[in-house]
């Protein structure tokens, strides 16, 4: 993306920002003079962990800011200062002259109504245009995202879209009135890599052909690689370093900006000049007669009935044993949660078998199946959907034990609810305070203590860290994989994040669309794929270094042009 010159007036001149949030404690600064610009065209990523203050600028930038925040300072977006303005002044800026795109797109649209009214809508807030013609640009504008079948897809509800169309329409709403500014928060972080990257050539197309400036606020340093032209880096509340996207990622001065780019997992890819040596095949692993852990044996599963049946899975085969990560990797849609849950016994399979712990599901009912599944831990992408509100986080953790283990005393409950706490690394103070008072690592890691308070011989995780800053993705990952070494239960990783995979897993299953499209020793299987689809995958993985991801976008390009796979650009390993 070519760089503005700087001779041009910014779109976005924030100028000694402070941000200050009134608590039942007293004030908390979030934000300490912050001073940034972004130009027409440019795009500025603002990196930093969890409450450093990324989207406290964005908020502020949009005039968003909750009742109990005192900002002070500049913060001008198109010549207007959205500091102390008035609402009916910020209601005209948004949407016409600055927009935003949000993390979740389930959120950001209303499930009740059809996506093209709720575009028409957004049109017509700020334009004097008939409903017909508002219609009208509605399946224009989802139709330059790239929604198939705009005319069709216009009339259908946001349930019926997959995640990566629901992020097109909120990006649709966005772009609607051609503002000057878009501000993207966390845009792809829920995404599998083909949507990410398709979503990010978008917003790059936008950038370039109308000139509009982005503040796109991100943990991935890929994307940030991939996509900005200069990057601030905070650290709580204040901006440590700032330069262009060369300087800060591969010449970085901050100690903290460093700390921040070694904890980013990075995908190896083969030197085709000199090919890596395979690793040993870890499916030795139970070779000694020991049964899987999980054993799913041609399995499929189907939704539905007659015409309408959808084919989830069909003819999956996945083990994994005691003491073994096996990654579940693929697009959104390609069966990865659905085997998961096969696992878990949540879904029943339509043909095939399922085995856990030796046991054929199927042949076991009632108080049998109970003690099964009291042998399986889970850990949900999102801590705060899957950790009950109205709990403290000691009686969250000690849920499973009220389930499982009727007849123990609340002694023995709050002791193993302390040892978990001691085994995800927090301090048991924590066990009184409420979920809501945590950070999202925190969180997590009660989660993980949760799925494992019953001590598990199967470790469910599902988009666990997708979420996280890379410093507390790279945490979490480091107390499940010392954990494992120390109690030897089996972990089934489902994860889009194939950098992750590739260093937590020793065997990953590539799927596609309800198949498994290849599997082998992760090493082998990443390092030396033998399918179109899974070096698609692979090349659709941004890296964290601004001159090769440019290398690693054009051959990608390039190869999809072709139609085929192509080459897997990346790192050398």
């Amino acid at each position: 993306m070519p760089t503005t010159t700087q001779t041009t007036v910014p779109i976005l001149d924030v100028e000694d920002l402070d941000v200050t949030f009134a608590t039942e404690t007293g004030a908390v600064p979030a934000v300490r003079g912050v001073s940034l610009q972004v130009r027409p065209g440019e795009t500025l990523a603002l990196v930093g962990e969890s409450g450093s203050g990324k989207s406290t600028i964005a908020l502020a930038a949009m005039g968003l800011l909750a009742p109990n925040a005192t900002p002070s300072g500049r913060a001008t977006v198109g010549g207007t200062d959205v500091v102390g303005a008035s609402e009916p002044s910020l209601a005209a800026l948004r949407g016409r002259t600055v927009s935003m795109v949000f993390q979740e797109p389930a959120t950001a649209l209303d499930p009740l109504t059809r996506i093209g009214a709720q575009i028409a809508e957004v049109i017509r807030n700020h334009r004097r245009v008939t409903a017909a013609d508002a219609a009208r640009e509605a399946v224009d504008l989802l139709r330059r995202v790239g929604i198939p079948d705009p005319e069709q897809r216009a009339s259908a509800f946001p349930f019926q879209l997959s995640g990566g169309q629901r992020q097109r329409v909120v990006i649709a709403m966005a772009i609607a009135n051609e503002p000057r500014l878009l501000i993207a928060d966390e845009p792809t972080t829920a995404l599998d890599v083909t949507v990410q990257a398709e979503i990010l050539e978008l917003l790059r197309r936008l950038a370039v052909d109308t000139g509009t400036g982005v503040l796109l606020v991100t943990h991935n340093m890929g994307v940030v690689a991939d996509f900005a032209d200069r990057v601030a880096v905070m650290l709580q509340g204040e901006i440590v370093e700032t330069g262009s996207v060369e300087e800060v990622l591969l010449r970085p001065e901050h100690e903290y900006t460093k700390r921040l780019l070694a904890a980013v997992p990075r995908l190896l890819v083969a030197d085709p000049d000199r090919p890596a040596p395979v690793p040993d095949d870890p499916s030795t692993v139970g070779r000694d007669g020991t049964p899987p852990v999980v054993d799913l044996r041609d399995v499929g599963v189907a939704f539905g009935r007659g015409r309408r049946a959808v084919q989830a899975l069909a003819g999956v085969d996945i083990r994994v044993h005691a003491g073994e990560t096996v990654g579940l990797v693929g697009e959104s849609g390609s069966g990865k949660s659905t085997a998961a849950r096969v696992a878990l016994g949540l879904v029943l399979p339509t043909s095939g078998t399922v085995a856990l712990f030796g046991q054929d599901l199927r042949r076991t009912r009632g108080r049998a199946r109970r003690a099964l599944q009291g042998g399986i831990g889970v850990v949900l992408q999102d801590p705060v959907a899957s950790l009950d509100a109205r709990m403290a986080v000691g009686e969250c953790i000690a849920e499973p034990l009220r389930v499982h283990r009727r007849g123990m005393g609340g002694a023995e409950r709050d002791r193993l609810v302390a040892e978990a706490l001691d085994a995800v690394r927090l301090p048991r103070a924590l066990a009184g305070r409420a979920p809501r008072e945590l950070s999202g690592g925190q969180r997590q890691r009660v989660s993980l203590a949760r799925a494992l308070v019953l001590g598990p011989k199967l470790l469910v995780a599902d988009e666990p860290t997708s979420a996280l800053d890379v410093s507390v993705q790279e945490a979490v990952l480091e107390v499940i994989t010392d954990l494992q070494h120390d109690l030897g239960f089996a972990c089934l990783f489902v994860s889009h994040d194939l950098a992750v995979v590739q260093h937590f897993a020793a065997r990953v299953v590539v799927m596609r669309g309800g198949r498994i499209e290849e599997q082998g020793p992760t090493g082998r299987t990443l390092l030396h794929p033998e399918t179109d689809y899974t070096r698609r995958l692979l090349a659709a993985v941004p890296v964290p270094d601004p001159v090769l991801q440019r290398r690693r976008r054009s051959e990608r390009q390039a190869a999809l042009a072709a139609g085929s796979g192509g080459p897997v650009p990346g790192e050398r390993a």
